[in-house]
């Protein structure tokens, strides 16, 4: 695949995944799941602690300051997608750094040789 194909696949790929989170997370379960059932059930829940980062702009899945639940959600989702896309094109473009570094000079090869 040519480095054009694969940047209109990532770039589709990408547009499909931001309009899901906007579109589907809006519709995520607001039942508790998990440990917080679990807590809820044997009741010890009201012993719960919030987290470091329970004050933070994307606490609970929703955008601090967005009034509007279901677009707050959708706007959480854009925002976790772009973040964790914009971390992995950081870290795969490392290792392509990386590995260019790594890789002999062919042309000095070709020179050196008798």
């Amino acid at each position: 695949m040519d480095r054009k194909n694969l940047t209109l696949f990532v770039a589709g790929g990408l547009i499909v995944i931001l309009g899901l989170a906007f579109f589907v997370s809006p519709l995520a379960s607001k039942s508790p799941d998990g440990l917080n059932r679990v807590a809820i059930d044997a009741g010890f829940a009201d012993t719960q602690k919030d987290s470091a980062t329970a004050g933070g702009p994307l606490a609970g899945y929703q955008v601090k300051g967005v009034e509007n639940e279901s677009l707050s959600r959708g706007l959480a989702g854009v925002i976790g997608v772009a973040i964790t896309f914009g971390i992995g094109m950081i870290l795969f473009g490392t290792l392509r750094t990386i590995r260019a570094r790594r890789r002999p000079d062919e042309g000095s090869e070709a020179a050196s040789a008798p």
